[in-house]
């Protein structure tokens, strides 16, 4: 290849991750405004796109392209369980649902699992690099926005089983590096990495409306307990 896969993903999403980072809902969330309902509600999302993602990736471990990116120790299913039991209850199960944006993410890697395996690459790259990137930061972010307890409701930030995150992204790419894959496929997966990085948009977005909803009501409710509510009245004044 003229490029390495690693620097053909890294340039060819920078677009798209700039959309990505410009929605309001992540915008409020890097400046540290973040919402429990909403955030839950993300937890929610993630956990039905992680947990596809990682069973189809756990079943492709023999297939000679997609198997060589198998790493176990990215998974987070468990740790947005642990997060999800701590927002909703022990019956979390129960009170959550896919949300439409949420519902087409799935199902396009149910379809690209099925039709072409080694296009969830993109998937596994859009999602698991950002996590390293940016987890301690946003953990932070999260447990000081929303006041919580230690070790509550942030561990999907955390990869226990990841001593040196920056070692293990420098290998992780070394590895997309030594795919044996074409020129034609390595396009197709910067391809579906932007495709993969617009389902994530489109789940922020789909957030925002409950985000702009929650922030609107306390400040009404800030503005109603300073300030007694006068009676509209249409007599001329002094």
């Amino acid at each position: 290849m003229s490029l390495s896969l690693s620097t053909k993903l890294r340039e060819g999403t920078k677009k798209a991750h700039t959309m990505a980072e410009n929605v309001g809902f992540v915008k409020c969330f890097l400046k540290g405004v973040v919402e429990k309902n909403a955030y839950r509600k993300l937890v929610c999302s993630f956990y039905y796109v992680y947990s596809e993602m990682e069973a189809q990736i756990r079943s492709h471990q023999e297939h000679p392209i997609l198997g060589k990116m198998y790493y176990p120790c990215l998974e987070r299913q468990e740790s947005l369980e642990q997060d999800l039991s701590f927002y909703y209850g022990p019956d979390w199960k129960r009170q959550i649902s896919e949300s439409p944006a949420t519902k087409v993410y799935v199902e396009r890697i149910r379809e690209i699992a099925s039709s072409a395996p080694e296009l969830m690459i993109s998937h596994s790259y859009t999602r698991y690099l950002g996590d390293l990137s940016g987890g301690q930061i946003l953990q932070g972010i999260v447990q000081r926005s929303l006041n919580l307890p230690a070790g509550k409701g942030s561990a999907f930030y955390l990869f226990k089983e990841i001593d040196d995150e920056k070692q293990f992204k420098a290998d992780y790419r070394q590895q997309l590096d030594a795919l044996p894959i074409s020129e034609a496929v390595a396009e197709k997966i910067v391809d579906e990495a932007n495709a993969a990085f617009d389902l994530n948009m489109k789940i922020f977005q789909e957030l925002e409306g409950s985000l702009l909803k929650s922030i609107g009501q306390v400040l009404f409710n800030s503005l109603t307990r300073r300030r007694p509510l006068q009676q509209p009245t249409l007599a001329p004044t002094d």
